[in-house]
């Protein structure tokens, strides 16, 4: 949990650092496609790659491959227009959304210090979205584009859990990348967006999100998902701002408000509840 923290507050660092060199849904692409070479040649390897699994699940692949494409590419666009780490804040209304499917579709519970603690998380939620000041069309473009990736996402975490947790690890990995790969694909081709990175820097850092914010961040991702609630790890996700604002300080110089900062800190003590309640 600890390391997939780490790999996730990256997310929109990379999304920052890519916006000078390419569109939003190109940048998702190529960094897509990359993780998908890295994880095809690790099943290759293994001889672990069956076919099969995708025939019988096609509807399934093709669902939360359509669904990752949308969040992956909307993330991308927001940063365009605020930075990474108030778009960071702004992504954990996916715990609204994520506690939803979690208690409403999957039927999970929340118990005593987790009602808690969810309850101030979502508070702190609030705080950051409804900010004074947040007038400009490209604050509130910026936060409709995170609003709609945060959804999307939760959705397919929700189907993920329900209907993936008995699919071989290895190829429902490889399949998810293949299907949200073609789906990016068309989006970027039909927003006339396909256009070839030049230079060896915009290639590093395509190479450098691939494996850090996919094949790692991604792949811990579902490891955590299979073990515990989705309603728990939304809410323990909610600590990767903090990151996330440090990288945006330390790399861009820019940082949240002061109410952005106070609803991040009511958030992180929510998180802290659910923890300890967890743990007992």
């Amino acid at each position: 949990m600890a390391a997939l923290l780490v790999a996730d507050s990256l997310h929109f660092v990379f999304g920052r650092s890519l916006a000078p060199y390419l569109p939003p849904t190109a940048a998702s692409f190529y960094y897509m496609t990359l993780a998908l070479i890295q994880i095809a040649l690790f099943a290759a390897l293994r001889r672990e790659i069956d076919f099969s699994v995708l025939r019988d699940n096609f509807r399934f692949f093709a669902m939360i491959g359509f669904l990752i494409a949308v969040a992956t590419s909307a993330s991308y666009a927001a940063v365009v227009y605020i930075d990474p780490g108030t778009a960071a804040l702004l992504a954990q209304t996916g715990i609204l959304f994520s506690l939803a499917f979690g208690l409403i579709w999957l039927k999970e519970r929340l118990v005593g210090g987790e009602k808690i603690g969810a309850v101030l998380a979502v508070i702190g939620v609030l705080i950051i979205s409804f900010q004074s000041g947040f007038g400009s069309s490209g604050i509130w473009l910026g936060t409709l584009f995170v609003l709609s990736s945060t959804f999307t996402y939760a959705l397919h975490a929700a189907i993920v859990k329900r209907e993936g947790g008995g699919i071989d690890f290895i190829n429902f990995f490889l399949f998810r990348m293949v299907s949200s790969c073609f789906f990016l694909f068309l989006f970027t081709v039909g927003r006339g967006e396909l256009v070839r990175p030049t230079g060896r820097e915009v290639w590093l850092i395509l190479l450098l999100a691939a494996t850090v914010n996919v094949t790692i961040s991604r792949a811990l991702y579902y490891l955590v998902l299979r073990r515990i609630d989705l309603t728990i790890l939304t809410i323990l996700l909610t600590l990767s701002p903090v990151l996330t604002i440090l990288w945006s300080i330390v790399l861009f110089g820019e940082r949240p408000s002061l109410q952005g900062l106070i609803g991040g800190t009511a958030v992180i003590l929510g998180v802290i509840i659910v923890t300890l309640s967890k743990r007992k």
